[in-house]
């Protein structure tokens, strides 16, 4: 496996905010990450970034033991809910920051922070600055940032959650579009049941710091693993007698059958 979470261990005080989580990755996969506000999951892509320490387990990337690792010297980069974008620069200067740390020509690294702005579909916007572009370009200008750099791994963060609706299934569709193109490994975090069963290739449903199912989005869909992964999908309207007990759901059609 590519990526691989091994009995990931996080606690902050007396909370156990990740409790044991394993689970692993193809190269080229997109992986969501899913749960409701609190469940762990922010904290799991931060333990994977290296912006926080695990108190247990191991993650390896590509064969490397990356568990202690501080975040510049991971081969992995993020893309934040704010974006983190340099209001001082232009769109190409900033899709280009990460380039400024390696060797690398600056006639060569405009070269190649142009194709990525022509990869996302701003080819035109430049030399614009980041507060004259829209909220949707700002994301797209993040996301050509942390790809530049030709990492080994991805992270985002919720990272359309400030888009409007409809923007949201825009960015979804090019997201994966790029993703596919570049055969790029992503890990993404979302509390959106529908985004996750959309962009992903795999899914993790997290309940309280623990892994509650982990498979396919279809598979999960079609065999949800108890109870609470039902009620969480939206999968099933439950029925329930007076004594407390089930009485009947009714399943949402089949994704490929409706």
């Amino acid at each position: 496996m590519y990526l691989e979470l091994s009995h990931l261990q996080k606690s902050f005080g007396d909370r156990a905010v990740v409790q044991d989580l394993s689970l692993s990755l193809e190269q080229g996969e997109l992986l969501c990450i899913l749960g409701a506000s609190g469940c762990g999951k922010t904290t799991t892509l931060n333990l994977i970034g290296g912006f926080l320490r695990p108190d247990g387990g191991q993650i390896l990337l590509d064969g490397q033991d990356i568990t202690h690792l501080p975040p510049e010297r991971r081969p992995v980069t993020t893309v934040f809910q704010s974006y983190g974008l340099f209001p001082h620069m232009t769109v190409l200067q900033n899709v280009m920051y990460g380039l400024k740390f390696r060797s690398m020509k600056k006639s060569e690294a405009r070269e190649k922070g142009l194709r990525y702005l022509e990869l996302v579909g701003l080819s035109d916007y430049a030399g614009a600055r980041i507060y004259e572009i829209s909220g949707g370009q700002q994301q797209r200008v993040a996301l050509a940032r942390a790809l530049i750099v030709e990492p080994k791994l991805c992270l985002l963060d919720e990272p359309f959650s400030n888009l409007d609706a409809a923007l949201r299934v825009k960015m979804r569709r090019e997201l994966k579009a790029i993703q596919r193109e570049l055969g790029m490994t992503m890990v993404f975090v979302t509390h959106d049941q529908e985004e996750a069963l959309i962009l992903s290739d795999r899914m993790a449903i997290l309940e309280g710091g623990r892994l509650r199912q982990y498979g396919r989005p279809l598979d999960i869909y079609r065999h949800p693993a108890d109870d609470f992964v039902s009620r969480f999908l939206g999968l099933e309207e439950l029925v329930w007698r007076e004594d407390g007990s089930l009485l009947k759901f009714i399943r949402r059609p089949d994704p490929q059958e409706a």
